[in-house]
């Protein structure tokens, strides 16, 4: 292996090591949070108990550098489609990259975990760096409403990008996360930052919002560990429910998510970060466990997110894409129950 091409995989590591080292902290300082069922008076936690360990992670970050399937180092986005500045009946829906997807439905432009910075890292000279463009420019963007922020890892809270979003905008969008995460989203400029529990829910407009169990964590570094609360979004809309996994495991909330508030009329779910298993498996669904969540959930659609951006993981880029369309033949479904789009392409729904 050539001596840059070494020192370039060593670079990811080494950018989780600065994060848990020097972190930008989300989380006050003290704060209090023993209303919660699921704080112990330290820490968040899952349902099932599951977490990771240092040396689970430490084995991952030696591991990875012999296992990591190579990537291209830029892959070129085809034409985007059209943004409409408003929707006032219907559901469209624009893949921009990662966990970041522009929502338009009941008259709200909504963005989920909004990313456009080159790396997903607390340095700027290290950490996954972009292979692809977001599929719309920052500046190209409708006026935004909502921002969900599903937990604060860095590849789903993006300081400069909300920065960047506030800026351009005289009001600020209402931004949702998960408890203690308000001070910081406080800071960027959004005054009226909503923190909120599992279950816990906010309305804007015609839209209920809801922040509901996942499995996942939390964390920008090793002194606020599991210190904010990670979480879905379940949206009540004129045009039928919807569902903004974020980043979770496979678990049985889906199921009973499906059972309370199901069926969906779309759904978000990640399909890429999964290998390898014994370290994923807890965090990342894999494509075949989303297929399983798009069931559990009674989705009648989903969008993959959640892939083919940052190199986070083992799998090839185009990986998650191929294991999903085989875990949909496996299940008998159709290949368009479950839509891959590429960055900067768009998706209706008719409400059925």
């Amino acid at each position: 292996m050539p001596a840059a091409h070494m020192l370039y995989k060593f670079l990811g590591p080494l950018a989780l090591l600065c994060q848990l080292l020097w972190p930008q902290t989300s989380q006050a300082d003290k704060e209090d949070w023993t209303l919660s069922t699921h704080y112990d008076g330290k820490r968040f936690y899952n349902s099932d108990g599951s977490d990771k360990h240092l040396g689970d992670v430490s084995r991952f970050i030696w591991t990875s550098l012999a296992n990591e399937k190579p990537w291209p180092k830029w892959r070129e986005n085809p034409p985007a489609d059209p943004i409409t500045e408003r929707l006032t009946s219907g559901l469209r829906v624009t893949y921009i990259n990662h966990a970041t997807v522009l929502i338009q439905v009941a008259g709200l432009n909504i963005l989920t975990d909004p990313v456009w910075s080159k790396r997903v890292s607390p340095v700027a000279f290290a950490g996954p760096k972009r292979v692809r463009a977001p599929g719309i420019p920052i500046e190209d963007l409708p006026e935004i409403d909502l921002i969900l922020i599903s937990h604060n890892h860095y590849d789903h809270l993006d300081t400069q990008s909300l920065k960047a979003i506030r800026a351009r905008q005289e009001e600020a969008p209402l931004i949702i996360s998960g408890l203690g995460n308000q001070k910081l989203l406080r800071k960027l400029g959004y005054e009226t930052a909503v923190e909120l529990d599992w279950n816990e829910s906010t309305t804007l407009g015609e839209t209920t919002v809801h922040f509901v169990e996942c499995q996942h964590r939390s964390g920008r570094g090793v002194f606020d560990q599991m210190k904010t609360l990670w979480g879905s979004f379940v949206l009540e809309t004129p045009e039928g429910n919807l569902y903004f996994a974020g980043d979770t495991g496979y678990s049985p909330h889906f199921r009973e998510q499906g059972e309370r508030w199901g069926p969906f009329a779309l759904t978000l779910l990640p399909i890429g970060a999964y290998e390898p298993r014994w370290f994923m498996k807890d965090v990342h669904l894999n494509p075949k466990e989303a297929v399983q969540a798009h069931l559990d959930l009674q989705s009648q659609q989903s969008l993959g997110i959640h892939f083919g951006v940052f190199q986070l993981t083992w799998e090839a880029i185009d990986e998650p894409a191929e294991d999903l369309a085989s875990a949909l033949i496996d299940e008998g479904l159709a290949g368009d129950t479950f839509w891959v789009l590429e960055p900067g392409q768009g998706a209706s729904l008719e409400k059925r």
